[in-house]
């Protein structure tokens, strides 16, 4: 044999942080060795074979030559091994769960002339200060809803470039868009608008080691609601219509939300900003795709799939997470509670979407309680009893959800906050169909 299994690693290491571990360790592994010792193929024309077989053909930085150094703006979103030199723009550690275990990242936006994109340091939890250069080394990139997402895996590293200066593009020096709040996405840049404050409240941060106060809420018109952050104090209450000019957009899970910044003017208006609407807001889902996710929404559709991970389930006491037998990823071993949950696949006939739904309301849709569920269980020696039975009681029904929607790479997500089953005129809807099929003849 050419190379040996242990020889193997750092490749295989490589390979899976391409493809964003979505294809495991011990396959890639597999394949390598047959590529190389069983083909005679090379070990760089060997990795892109793997890449392009497992569906990321257009990545880059495969063949095991040192990685190129790029601008931002020159980034696709397909490379593996690339260096860019860039400016922290803003920088925080963040504290994530990832396999149902916590981890702590290190995440921000860098930048350079050309442009900026977010980070994520994944495999260092090291101080990192904004405003400083650093090379991001033997780093990888992905596109996620258009925008370029830079990576340091466990290959790659941050140094500090003491002896760079650079001057970031930035989004904020683009003139701002005048936009309504509903138009807002999470690709927007810099906007100006009107709108009027529902809530709004003081709340502390820690901002490199420096408390500081901002001001976090909700503003509103006519075509929606977004949360917003203001980094200085412009005398904000409730109920009082705003002229907001220059303000940035920012992201978290898809959700924008909008930011009063240091180049930001806020000022109190009288202008009309139509009537607010105090509930949550009806969306299709086609329109939360084209926006990312949003707060507060209500979504009407026909629950199409009852996926895995539904009916009686079993959560960690102290966490809440759910476990399978009585061991908690976080906490060792337990003694876990039974819980009932419902996650559905709901279609509007614009789009469908991931809903979960907590127990209260998975009780009152498919009309099964959780000491019901236990018994039917116990009855039948699994737990996967409950969830064929739940899926008979709500398969191809009607439901309004309401709560905050999110997306990942995946798609949008909603855990509902609320779910009423609607009543469906089946002779009205069976009228409408006919009159709709034949008005296409």
């Amino acid at each position: 044999m050419t190379d040996s299994k242990e020889d193997f690693e750092p490749h295989v290491e490589e390979l899976f942080e391409a493809l964003e571990g979505k294809v495991p360790k011990e396959t890639l592994r597999k394949e390598l060795d047959t590529y190389v010792n069983v083909y005679g193929i090379g070990l760089g024309p060997a990795k892109s074979g793997i890449v392009k077989k497992f569906g990321a053909s257009r990545r880059t930085g495969v063949s095991g030559a040192a990685g190129v150094t790029k601008k931002i703006a020159e980034l696709e979103g397909t490379e593996m091994n690339v260096t860019v030199v860039a400016k922290m723009v803003f920088v925080e550690k963040r504290a994530i769960t990832v396999k149902g275990s916590p981890k702590t990242i290190i995440s921000g936006i860098a930048g350079d002339d050309t442009g900026t994109a977010p980070f994520t340091i994944w495999g260092d939890t090291g101080d990192y200060e904004k405003g400083k250069v650093y090379a991001f080394r033997n780093a990888y990139t992905k596109k996620y809803r258009e925008q370029i997402q830079l990576n340091i895996g466990t290959r790659g590293k941050v140094e500090e470039c003491d002896d760079v200066s650079l001057d970031v593009k930035t989004s904020a020096d683009t003139a701002p868009t005048e936009m309504k709040i509903g138009e807002i996405t999470d690709h927007t840049g810099n906007v100006s608008l009107t709108g009027r404050i529902t809530e709004v409240e003081p709340r502390t941060v820690t901002v490199q080691g420096t408390e500081k106060t901002i001001w976090g809420g909700i503003i509103a018109d006519d075509s929606g609601k977004i949360q917003f952050t203001a980094w200085n104090d412009f005398n904000l209450s409730n109920d009082i219509v705003v002229r907001v000019e220059n303000a940035y957009v920012r992201a978290w899970k898809g959700i924008p939300q909008l930011n009063f910044g240091e180049r930001a003017t806020v000022t109190r208006t009288n202008a009309d900003v139509g009537t607010v609407e105090s509930g949550p807001a009806s969306k299709t889902v086609e329109e939360i795709v084209r926006v990312g996710g949003g707060l507060d929404i209500s979504i009407t559709g026909t629950v199409v799939d009852v996926r895995a991970g539904s009916g009686l389930i079993r959560r960690c006491p102290q966490c809440n997470r759910s476990v399978h037998g009585e061991e908690c990823t976080v906490h060792g071993h337990i003694v876990p509670v039974n819980d009932l949950r419902l996650k559905a696949t709901l279609d509007d006939g614009t789009g469908a979407i991931s809903v979960i739904i907590l127990k209260a309301d998975t009780e009152n849709l498919t009309g099964i309680s959780l000491a019901e569920a236990e018994k039917y269980s116990k009855q039948k020696g699994d737990l996967d009893a409950v969830a064929s039975r739940m899926t008979a009681a709500v398969i191809l029904k009607k439901v309004t959800v309401t709560g905050n929607v999110m997306s990942d790479e995946y798609g949008p997500q909603m855990t509902a906050r609320r779910t009423e089953l609607v009543n469906v005129d089946v002779d009205a809807e069976a009228e409408k169909l006919y009159g709709e099929v034949e008005a296409s003849l």
